[in-house]
């Protein structure tokens, strides 16, 4: 597993994420978490600002940050559209160094994004130096265990068969301005012993039946388990850690597809 953090987040595939960036429900649950922790708040891994805008427009004190600059950019032409000012870096996770400290800090679908697990270790510590004391980390991790597809190729006799064939068909989406967006993806190699994967996706932009400009890159993923997020965050010095489900206020159960840690300083 490469430990350089994850970069793809650029060009192509930031301007479609910009484009379909839909209401989340995911943005009443972290409102409701800094109502708890507090103010200021930081958008870890913020990407277009998906849930930073909403949360700023809501009046939260809240920073945005992101290893794509072109992310940041299209978060930036976002909120100046609302007329809003968010105060945006650009830094990798595992290098975090802000002005100031926060009460809530969270990091929602992107802390495998960071590289290795160093990278990731190192990303809780950042998090923790970064939090005023009694302040809270919010992080989530996809449950690989409930994803079939994806746990299969864990067996020896489907590794063998990587990497996969690119599909014929594609998922398609179409912009608000008319333009198609297509992605493809297709598995190239998982690690059970490192607990990582390795996807490739293709996304192509389409306007009036003409293909414009195509990307492809390899996604770096870092997998996860439950366990040894919680050993990481008591390393990194959290305690009072607990694990939510789905992003409801429950315990996690074992049929949770994705795990909502929580951490106090």
């Amino acid at each position: 597993m490469t430990d350089e953090p994850v970069t793809w987040f650029h060009g192509l595939i930031a301007e479609r994420s910009a484009a379909f960036c839909p209401d989340d429900t995911q943005v009443s649950f972290f409102q409701r978490e800094i109502a708890l922790y507090g103010q200021p708040a930081l958008d870890l891994g913020c990407g277009v600002g998906r849930l930073l805008i909403p949360l700023l427009s809501a009046g939260i004190d809240i920073d945005g940050c992101d290893i794509s600059g072109d992310m940041l950019r299209h978060c930036q032409k976002k909120a100046s559209a609302l007329g809003l000012e968010p105060h945006l870096y650009q830094q990798p996770m595992h290098g975090l160094n802000l002005p100031r400290k926060y009460r809530t800090i969270f990091i929602c679908s992107s802390f495998n994004l960071a590289g290795g697990r160093e990278n990731g270790l190192a990303t809780l510590r950042r998090c923790f130096a970064h939090l005023q004391d009694g302040g809270a980390l919010l992080l989530d991790i996809d449950a690989e265990y409930t994803w079939h597809e994806g746990w299969e190729k864990w067996e020896p006799a489907i590794r063998k068969t990587l990497p996969e064939s690119w599909p014929e068909e594609g998922k398609h989406r179409i912009a608000a301005d008319g333009s198609e967006y297509i992605e493809r993806q297709r598995m190239v190699s998982v690690d059970p012993l490192e607990q990582s994967m390795v996807r490739q996706v293709r996304i192509e932009k389409w306007i009036s039946g003409k293909l414009i400009k195509s990307q492809e890159f390899s996604q770096h993923r870092t997998l996860y388990l439950p366990n040894e997020v919680n050993l990481m965050l008591q390393v990194a010095g959290f305690c009072r850690i607990t694990v939510r489900g789905d992003y409801h206020d429950e315990p996690a159960t074992p049929n949770s597809t994705e795990l909502i840690f929580t951490a106090l300083k």
